[in-house]
């Protein structure tokens, strides 16, 4: 009966972390390309969940909208998105092409980018990077649900959005000091890619550090539950036993 109950709540493992609204825009000083027209809402980051399905991970990444401006297949062609996983010791710094490092190196790194997904891993020195096999990728809505085969587990996790082009081999849209109707603008010197970064509202310390902080280290509920548990069956069987010296005997 016991199993019943708590069974689906041992087996929970959710983190969810509220991106603020309207922040697509780096440190406020990037200029959006009107060519394609892709409104900033299609690369802000809205909410980030990672949930446990079985023995993986699963990821669900919210945006404003959701565009296609390229009508590539998988209905999301406006920005690249990546994800990169705390998952243990060790680990590579740089994330790859964002000009951008962390000061806890990542494992995994899902890149979700003009309806292609990849994933690798990093090994504990973080200089080898493995890659590994895609995550399923699919849109409900605004959201993309990222399947992966990263074991399940609580874990802090860095996500940043960036502009796409199929121009590039990276398929990202690189910032600079260029004005044009195809130009990502900053005036900011040597600037991050992305336009948006999972962090605290009105945190913009990223695009002059380029160091970016992580969110998560989801809090495992099931020891919690096991000591509940534990505790519980430690009162039972108390009861028992003053029942039992209560008892009259004959």
């Amino acid at each position: 009966m016991l199993a019943g109950v708590f069974g689906p709540l041992l087996a929970a493992l959710t983190f969810t972390f509220t991106d603020p609204i309207g922040d697509a825009h780096g440190d406020g000083s990037y200029v959006l390309p009107t060519r394609p027209a892709v409104s900033a809402d299609a690369l802000d980051l809205r909410e980030f969940t990672a949930q446990q399905q079985g023995k993986t991970m699963t990821f669900r990444i919210s945006f404003g909208s959701m565009q296609n401006p390229w009508n590539l297949p998988g209905g999301s062609s406006a920005g690249v998105t990546d994800l990169f996983v705390k998952a243990g010791l060790g680990g590579a710094n740089d994330l790859p092409d964002l000009n951008l490092s962390v000061n806890e190196g990542w494992q995994y790194h899902i890149r979700v980018a003009g309806g292609h997904a990849s994933m690798e891993s990093a090994g504990a020195d973080g200089k080898a990077l493995t890659p590994q096999d895609p995550p399923q990728v699919s849109v409900e809505g605004t959201t993309l649900v990222i399947s992966t085969s990263i074991p399940a587990g609580k874990y802090g996790y860095w996500l940043t959005s960036s502009f796409y082009t199929p121009f590039s081999k990276t398929g990202l849209l690189l910032p600079s000091a260029q004005a044009s109707p195809s130009a990502l603008s900053t005036a900011r010197a040597n600037p991050p890619v992305p336009v948006d970064v999972l962090a605290p509202e009105g945190d913009y310390t990223v695009y002059t550090t380029r160091i970016l902080a992580p969110v998560g280290r989801a809090r495992d509920i099931r020891p919690l539950l096991l000591f509940g548990l534990g505790g519980l069956g430690v009162l039972l069987t108390v009861l028992a036993t003053l029942r039992l010296w209560r008892t009259p005997r004959s």
